[in-house]
């Protein structure tokens, strides 16, 4: 039986962590400074507990360079200030009915909320996260409102829907490394006050910003396939699908995940789904590779699905200059064939530009990642990411534990995607007898 680890030797083991862990940040560190970030959050982030942590998680990223917008609702709030003055709250569609009696509640309690949130922003206290820290937070009348108007009959009153977006003024605040702060309060040209949902804002800001992100904190995990498991990326097409067939969406996934479609289909580059009770959530979504929530592509041209036996002749010439390089061992046409059903593509604009394989070796729980290959000229889109995603999405479902690759180029690629590198004797006793040793690939491995 092994002894337990003395205290210097756990010391060492968490001190290895926690540098292998800023180690792999660091790329996205760099990826996203400068970037634009949009966070939408409601009321329930902004009235409890989870805004002194999300303070310190905003803090962390604007020291980090990234440009941050933050909107937040007020559903709660206004809920309770009506039902202190003894008034009764009316929805159509999801979106409040706003009379005078209920615009002077909104405006009482989106005043207040946005006050306790910028009081977290602002804090510097010894011995927390924010210590010897100052953000400037700022924000103003950067969005201008129209009414929603009569709907199946129903009158909104003063509820409204953006006009427009002021995206140079907000844009000049970031350039002084200021947070913006918004609320869903509007006003007309006529300078009349409208009540807006957090959600449209949020997007409508993100679009005219031409943001990096689009963040959602919301009510679940993310998006969840059939069998409840997290759906780590989709498309904006598939995320309409499961829009439209309404099927295991939370309240707050109803109402955030049809402006996270619009919001990538118009130029965002991506849209977040993130759970609001998770602890860190925008530290582990954006600086480890697995992430904890639901991200949707930047690009619906992009598409990623299984490969069928119609796809055998563009996937050869998709890895054949990878295969006369050396890069890729040389398949046959029969074997693409005999094999076509474990491999991913991804199409531009219906055609073929990029795969990947996947052997699983269930004996083990393990599985291989094979044949990854894109065509030269859109290497640069992230599309072996979104092809490494649904690899090891498939593999969960499988219940591999452990992915694995073989590679003589691609070593980098891989390590910077928490893989690996491990002795050829760790890969499954079926794969060893048939590993090539004149090749000399190196194996990563990759825990799931």
């Amino acid at each position: 039986m092994n002894s337990p680890a003395t205290v210097p030797e756990r010391a060492e083991q968490l001190s290895q962590r926690f540098v292998a862990w800023v180690r792999a940040a660091a790329p996205y560190i760099h990826a996203f400074r400068g970037k634009t970030f949009v966070l939408g959050f409601g009321g329930e982030v902004a009235g409890a507990h989870l805004v002194e942590k999300l303070a310190y998680d905003c803090n962390l990223l604007a020291a980090l360079g990234v440009r941050l917008v933050l909107v937040h609702g007020a559903r709660p709030q206004i809920e309770a200030e009506l039902t202190r003055r003894g008034l009764i709250s009316r929805y159509h569609k999801g979106l409040r009915v706003t009379d005078a009696a209920a615009l002077e509640c909104v405006k009482a309690a989106v005043a207040v909320t946005r006050l306790e949130v910028e009081a977290q922003l602002s804090q510097g206290l010894p011995n927390t996260p924010m210590a010897g820290s100052y953000m400037r937070v700022t924000g103003g009348n950067f969005v201008t409102a129209k009414p929603v108007g009569v709907v199946d009959g129903v009158d909104y009153g003063f509820t409204g829907a953006v006009r427009k977006v002021i995206a140079e003024e907000i844009a000049a605040d970031l350039d002084q490394q200021n947070v913006v702060l918004m609320s869903s309060l509007g006003v007309s040209p006529a300078g009349e006050i409208f009540n807006m949902s957090m959600e449209a804002v949020a997007e409508a800001v993100a679009v005219a910003l031409k943001a990096e992100k689009l963040i959602y904190l919301c009510d679940a995990p993310g998006l969840l396939d059939a069998r409840g498991g997290l759906i780590e990326a989709i498309t904006a097409d598939d995320a309409e699908a499961m829009l439209n067939a309404g099927e295991g969406l939370t309240e707050d996934l109803d109402l955030y995940l049809p402006c996270a479609i619009r919001a990538v289909r118009q130029g965002v580059g991506r849209a977040h789904l993130i759970d609001r009770d998770k602890d860190g959530g925008l530290l582990l979504e954006f600086f480890t590779p697995q992430g904890v929530g639901t991200v949707l592509t930047r690009d619906p041209l992009f598409r990623l699905r299984e490969a069928t036996v119609e796809d055998v002749g563009a996937l050869g010439s998709v890895i054949a200059p990878m295969e006369a390089d050396g890069t890729l061992v040389r398949r046959s046409r029969e074997r693409l064939e005999q094999e076509i059903e474990r491999f991913t593509v991804v199409e531009y604009d219906g055609v073929l530009v990029g795969c990947a394989a996947l052997y699983p070796f269930m004996d083990e729980r393990a599985a291989e990642m094979a044949c990854v290959a894109v065509v030269p000229e859109h290497r640069g889109a992230g599309l072996g990411e979104m092809l490494l995603r649904r690899i090891e999405v498939r593999s969960r479902l499988l219940g591999v534990e452990r992915l694995f690759v073989l590679t003589t180029r691609t070593a980098d690629w891989f390590r910077e995607r928490g893989f690996r590198e491990v002795p050829p004797a760790e890969l499954p006793r079926q794969k060893l007898e048939m590993y090539d040793v004149s090749r000399r690939s190196k194996v990563f491995m990759k825990a799931l």
